[in-house]
């Protein structure tokens, strides 16, 4: 079986932590399908699911980066999954620095 055909087999969270955590070298990354929570909702089309997640990445990556940039940096790395179904991220990406004062 192809990757591609394996990356089918995933889940879409799967999917989105493994093309973040290689490409951001990231310490912290949880991923949350909200999928539930939008039922119905206009963007979500027939019985479609895995389309709303929430992200929270923490990397030494976004040092010196505005947050649009950022955010900018995850829509680039899930570009295939936006084409594919994702219909909504929110995003949370905070150096270490920055997670460290929480």
């Amino acid at each position: 079986m192809s990757s591609r055909g394996v990356n089918a087999l995933l889940s879409r969270a799967n999917r989105i932590k493994q093309k973040l955590q290689p490409a951001l070298e990231a310490s912290v990354l949880e991923i949350e399908d909200v999928s539930y929570q939008h039922a119905g909702h206009a963007g979500v089309q027939g019985n479609a699911n895995e389309t709303h997640f929430n992200v929270k990445v923490v990397s030494s990556k976004f040092e010196g980066q505005s947050l649009v940039k950022r955010h900018r940096m995850v829509y680039d790395l899930l570009g295939e999954e936006l084409q594919s179904g994702l219909h909504a991220l929110s995003i949370v990406a905070k150096t270490p620095q920055e997670a460290a004062k929480v």
